[in-house]
């Protein structure tokens, strides 16, 4: 009977989810209270100022002990501030700096959308709500709680930590990692970049599944589609209207898919994807993987948004605009198509394609770049070709992420968005996107409405950034 109730005792232990070790409670607050400041400063392209984050930032840097030496602000305009800090390392180190990077720019956000004030740091129902709260002020505050926790500590690391906090990643005329590389090279030079804007902790209900480490991305591409007619009494309808055209278009991509491909990092990514699923979602995930791949198996994955956009070029309607007047028709019918587009091709082979699906010379496509410019034809770069971290990153990750979530593998993914590892990479900086802040995949909220973070994850968060780079840089 003992040893039976050990036995029961042993097995509800193994069932029970033992939490990650969480900071202290001074840390906490002082991690909580960044995270609010920053959700609360607007940095939104249209109305906000990175330049005010930024300085919020150096000051709590400042106000920690960090030499003013050792903390820059510097940017294009007064209001696309950029904030680099420099942790030094042990005196005499031979390695080059790690930089590590995160945008303080957000999506903008509209009150009227929201249940809550978007600008407004709110606690409830165990998650923390606001823009920013998962792309990506989660992450900067990490990031700059963790630079102040190692300089309180006197941590000296194996070679330089530089931080940059940087505007216009979401959009806008001055991207901040750009403008860096361009105008003060010399403050974030280093060996490699650590971009908390990729990668993370995949959970199902809170429950860890996988450590995601980012080792690709997609192309990001905007194009303008329009379709144009003189116009005139809508009293006398034509059935050249542009309005028409322009829907038609639009539909005829809603159902014409890009084709099914696969990369080395996303074709990991099903393999190790599948060992940790069941049923038909493992079943279809190998079946993809065959070759032949299972067509039928392509189809059930791809009704699954995540999937959907790890297998094949995306192009979606984000905005559409029509018509100048209700008792007029329209002359000009416009929308935005927003692309992100597999590794290996470009922006001006998707324009083309695009114009294929169309099948309208009434309708036509040019190119937005990302200070809205619009041109007749795309650029031919591609996005930038698989980049896998080395041992001596992938190492001390997998060693915290087993500590924090264990039994959580560690899985190379493609970053179906992008970020701006694009700049860091094309200039010879091999960069890689980890970050510690668990979410749950069905409850991805970045650019969208409430906008949330679990206050646990968080917290998670905090103590993994500082774990992994005390065990990739601890002096040898």
């Amino acid at each position: 009977m003992f040893s039976a109730r050990l036995a029961v005792a042993a097995t509800l232990l193994l069932s029970i989810q033992l939490p990650a070790a969480t900071p202290d409670e001074a840390t906490r607050r002082l991690a909580r209270d960044i995270f609010q400041q920053l959700i609360e400063i607007n940095t939104t392209d249209s109305v906000g100022s990175t330049t005010v984050a930024a300085q919020a930032m150096a000051k709590r840097l400042s106000d920690a002990g960090i030499p003013e030496a050792d903390i820059k602000l510097a940017g294009p305009n007064d209001r696309k501030g950029n904030l680099v800090v420099r942790l030094h390392g042990a005196a005499g180190t031979k390695f080059k700096p790690i930089l590590l990077i995160g945008h303080l720019d957000v999506v903008e956000a509209r009150r009227s959308d929201w249940t809550t004030d978007p600008f407004q740091f709110v606690e409830k129902d165990g998650y923390f709500y606001g823009r920013g709260t998962q792309d990506m002020k989660v992450n900067d505050a990490i990031l700059t709680t963790t630079f102040i926790r190692f300089h309180r500590e006197g941590y000296r690391p194996d070679r330089d930590l530089i931080l940059a906090l940087t505007a216009d990643e979401e959009g806008g005329k001055s991207n901040g990692v750009d403008w860096l590389l361009k105008n003060r090279r010399e403050w974030v030079d280093a060996e490699f970049v650590l971009n908390a804007d990729a990668g993370g902790i995949t959970t199902i209900q809170g429950k860890p599944l996988n450590v995601d480490v980012e080792a690709s991305e997609k192309l990001y591409a905007d194009f303008q589609v329009s379709a144009t007619n003189p116009g005139g009494h809508s009293s006398m309808p034509v059935p050249d209207n542009a309005i028409y055209h322009l829907t038609d278009a639009l539909s005829r991509l809603e159902h014409a898919p890009f084709p099914f491909e696969l990369n080395a990092v996303t074709r990991a990514y099903f393999e190790r994807r599948a060992a940790l699923e069941t049923g038909q979602a493992a079943a279809d995930m190998k079946a993809i993987l065959r070759t032949p791949p299972d067509e039928t198996a392509i189809a059930r994955l791809s009704s699954d948004a995540r999937f959907n956009s790890t297998m094949r070029t995306t192009c979606v309607a984000t905005r559409l605009e029509a018509g100048h007047a209700n008792n007029a028709l329209p002359q000009l019918a416009q929308a935005n198509v927003n692309c992100r587009i597999l590794p290996g091709h470009s922006s001006e082979e998707v324009r083309q394609e695009l114009i294929r699906i169309f099948a309208d010379p009434k309708v036509v496509v040019r190119y937005v770049d990302n200070a809205g410019n619009v041109s007749d034809r795309a650029p031919d770069a591609k996005g930038f070709a698989t980049v896998m971290p080395p041992p001596e990153v992938l190492k001390p990750l997998a060693r915290v992420a087993d500590e924090m979530w264990p039994g959580a593998p560690v899985i190379p993914d493609m970053e179906t968005g992008a970020s701006d590892s694009i700049y860091t990479v094309a200039v010879g900086l091999p960069s890689y996107g980890i970050n510690g802040v668990a979410i749950d995949q069905n409850d991805v909220r970045a650019h969208g409405k409430d906008e949330r973070v679990r206050v646990s994850s968080f917290y998670d968060g905090v103590e993994f950034y500082y774990r992994f780079l005390k065990a990739l840089t601890s002096p040898r």
